[in-house]
């Protein structure tokens, strides 16, 4: 019975790893198609083939794994081996890698298709426009030609706008100023009015200088103690 499992894991481990190869060589096949500076509309026949071959692998790989994973549990506790359940990780994590492989292609894919398409698209506008051009009398051509001066004209309008409201904010900046300037002479004036005022703010700027300087010296020879005392 032994024998038999043990035939039946390496069979199995030999398609896994077969389909793993033939996996990686389907991405190199598949990712020329993200490098192509020209794809059409929709895939091509050998595209559609391509994913669907890989697609078709990986969930025959998922298969093969979830036989792995069943045949490893039907072992006993003694016969199932620490390697055999390190491959069967190492096999689901290389499956696992694949499939965000193939999504990352398949993105790359639809970008370089919409990339192709949109210069396409704008290459047929600008034929179109020269071909349109091309046909244009002198009156068209005034016609387009009012037409731009009319956007500049609003541009020009826009900026205008802008500037009076910067005028306007500066202007506004300025009063504001000058209000603070004369409630700041008015407060002045008040208090040089009141007895004793000027005295007392004077006496009060005295007491905040000595009190720096004391600050000072203390903090100057507490700096010179811990020097010191090092």
């Amino acid at each position: 019975m032994a024998s038999s499992t043990g035939t039946g894991w390496a069979q199995l481990r030999q398609q896994a790893r077969s389909l793993e190869t033939q996996t990686e060589s389907l991405f190199h096949s598949y990712a020329q198609y993200a490098s192509l500076s020209q794809l059409p509309m929709t895939p091509s026949e050998d595209e559609q083939k391509t994913e669907a071959q890989i697609h078709d692998i990986l969930e025959r790989r998922d298969s093969l794994i979830s036989q792995l994973a069943r045949l490893l549990d039907s072992e006993s506790a003694l016969t199932s081996s620490a390697l055999k359940q390190n491959n069967l990780s190492r096999h689901r994590e290389i499956l696992r890698d694949h499939r965000h492989e193939l999504k990352r292609l398949n993105a790359a894919i639809a970008e370089t298709r919409d990339r192709a398409n949109l210069l396409s698209n704008v290459r047929s506008d600008i034929d179109a426009y020269r071909s349109s051009a091309n046909n244009q009398n002198n009156q068209s051509e005034a016609e387009y030609m009012l037409e731009e001066r009319g956007h500049l004209d609003n541009s020009h309008n826009m900026m205008d706008s802008v500037l009076s409201q910067a005028y306007a904010v500066n202007e506004s900046f300025t009063l504001q100023r000058e209000s603070i300037a004369r409630i700041n002479r008015r407060i002045m004036g008040a208090a040089s009015q009141v007895p004793g005022v000027n005295s007392l703010i004077h006496k009060i700027g005295a007491k905040r200088r000595r009190d720096g300087i004391i600050l000072g010296v203390f903090i100057g020879v507490c700096f010179l103690l811990v020097m010191f005392f090092r």
